[in-house]
């Protein structure tokens, strides 16, 4: 019996994703978790055969608890779903050992068919993707500078392009706000920028937030 796991914050988002996979998987029996560390324990403590990750949580994100599934069940495929464009973190949760990425402002159809293919053994990215895969092989100079920062540290710039200020990113990372402005100095640093204005402005055009 095929058994999916969807992790999702919002209860909506897992209300509707349940409702897609009954239609078009009725034999198989979804469960749900709420944050990225509740789905880590219940991949640890049962059996999975595939795995959809929302990568923007409170506390723990998606690409944070991602290696630590990978450790606990190296062979489950992982299905990373996200709000944000695919230029932001597509390749990222790739190479990051994803057996895929979607768009939340997917259709179902889609949905279904990443799923599909990830079942059967494959992995599941769009042709945009696909395309930017080709062109990046081998090539690790002439990189946008939101490549060069961590995971967090990118998750935190979003953050903070979206308007967030660093009592809200502390409040929804589960982070001190001493920590978050550290991340801010970091990625300031990195990304060779002196405010939040210049976050914003690259994020925009870059197509990171909307």
């Amino acid at each position: 019996m095929l058994k999916i796991l969807v992790t999702d914050d919002h209860a909506m988002i897992r209300l509707g994703l349940k409702q897609v996979l009954a239609k078009h998987f009725p034999s198989a029996v979804v469960g749900e978790a709420q944050s990225a560390e509740e789905a880590l324990e219940e991949v640890r403590r049962k059996t999975w055969d595939l795995l959809v990750l929302d990568i923007s949580m409170p506390g723990r994100s998606g690409l944070d608890v991602l290696k630590d599934i990978h450790l606990a069940k190296p062979s489950l495929p992982v299905l990373i779903m996200s709000m944000h464009g695919e230029d932001q973190f597509a390749v990222r949760v790739l190479k990051a050992g994803a057996a895929g990425f979607i768009s939340k402002h997917s259709a179902p159809d889609e949905l279904v068919s990443a799923i599909q293919k990830i079942l059967g053994g494959g992995k599941y990215v769009s042709s945009k993707v696909a395309e930017r895969l080709v062109l990046d092989l081998g090539r690790e100079t002439g990189r946008p500078p939101h490549e060069l920062l961590s995971d967090r540290e990118l998750q935190v710039m979003c953050m903070f392009a979206s308007g967030k200020v660093n009592k809200q990113v502390a409040k929804e990372l589960s982070l001190s706000v001493k920590t978050v402005s550290t991340y801010r100095a970091r990625l300031l640093e990195k990304m060779n920028m002196q405010s939040n204005a210049e976050l914003t402005h690259y994020a925009i055009k870059g197509g990171l937030v909307e």
